[in-house]
């Protein structure tokens, strides 16, 4: 009886969600997982997909170092429009560019030699981001382009003849009685370029009340609502638990949580030890020189310097315990070279 009360135990507590950014590195790859990707992308874009396989290229290939891969999904749809979605949780200095090369990727990957242009298919960039990306009041935006009239205001329309297929030239027939093989209709730039999604996790701090929110409370604090009618989440809820994954995944996701503790503890104990002595000789050196040249200016100074010391004391510390120089430039923003010569 014992025994069995102990099992049932050990069952409940490893039957929980496992985080987003690993699901969609690894599970979400799977076929049977797709419905949740169609209703992230259905809440989040506003757009009924099917997604009809998971692409591969240089920029998604599965690696063991895959927090540094470009492009963590990318699917295309049973239309041939493409969506990219990344998850990035460490800083990275030059963030919108990757996410420039990674659609410009997507798009140039479409077409051959010798293709028409007309091959290529919109491109849908979603980045979801677990640091705080520059400043703002939101934690969902949006990039759209749209060509527009500098004076009139009004979007430049496009008049494009597209192919019918077999079953609609035999609708139209049917209806009419006349065989047509083209059509015609108005669509814009926007309707073509890419479009970009921004996802700030940190930003997030509202009442969960509507199926954005729901989304985004599970981003966050890994969290969905029993009853969730939401899209995506309710198969989520289901396909995404601990217990529900081989051993080799748990294995990996152990590793996966592991890794991100032990960033997140290096990067902090290492900024405040460096702030700490950077502090201290601002301090002592604003003082020095404030008696000198005036108590203002040699405050000033003397926190400069104190910043700028800080900063190299915690890339100091975290090449010492072991951090990747990579994730070192992307936290605190120096070059790779005097990172090496610390």
């Amino acid at each position: 009886m014992q025994q069995e009360i102990t099992q049932t135990t050990t069952i409940m507590e490893n039957d929980f969600l496992v985080r987003f950014d690993f699901a969609i590195k690894k599970l979400l790859r799977n076929k049977a997982n797709f419905a949740i990707l169609e209703g992230f992308i259905e809440v989040f874009l506003g757009k009924k997909c099917k997604i009809q396989e998971i692409l591969e290229s240089e920029a998604n290939q599965d690696d063991s170092d895959d927090k540094f891969n470009r492009v963590d999904i990318k699917a295309k749809d049973t239309n041939g429009e493409i969506f990219i979605v990344e998850v990035q949780t460490t800083r990275y200095t030059y963030y919108l560019e990757r996410i420039l090369y990674g659609v410009s990727k997507a798009i140039t990957e479409q077409i051959g030699n010798g293709k028409r242009y007309g091959v290529i298919k919109q491109v849908f960039s979603i980045s979801i981001v677990y640091y705080d990306l520059g400043e703002g009041d939101d934690y969902f935006y949006e990039c759209k382009s749209d060509l527009i009239g500098v004076h009139t205001h009004n979007p430049l329309r496009l008049s494009r003849r597209e192919e019918l297929t077999v079953e609609q030239i035999k609708q139209i027939k049917e209806e009419t009685g006349k065989d047509q093989k083209f059509t015609y209709k108005k669509i814009t730039s926007g309707d073509i370029f890419p479009r970009y999604f921004l996802i700030r996790i940190n930003a997030f701090r509202k009442v969960v009340a509507d199926a954005m929110d729901e989304w985004m409370d599970f981003l966050k604090n890994n969290s969905i609502k029993p009853d969730t009618t939401v899209p995506g989440l309710m198969e989520a809820k289901e396909q995404l638990r601990y217990s529900k994954m081989t051993a080799e995944e748990r294995f990996s996701y152990d590793r996966h949580m592991e890794s991100l503790s032990n960033e997140e503890e290096a990067i902090s104990e290492a900024k405040i030890e460096g702030e700490i002595k950077g502090v201290a000789k601002g301090r002592a050196e604003g003082r020095a020189e404030g008696r000198a040249e005036g108590r203002a200016e040699g405050r000033a100074e003397g926190r400069a310097e104190g910043r700028a010391e800080a900063i190299l004391e915690t890339a100091r510390n975290l090449k010492a315990v072991g951090v990747d120089i990579n994730i070192i430039v992307q936290a605190i923003g120096l070059d790779p070279n005097e990172i090496l010569k610390l």
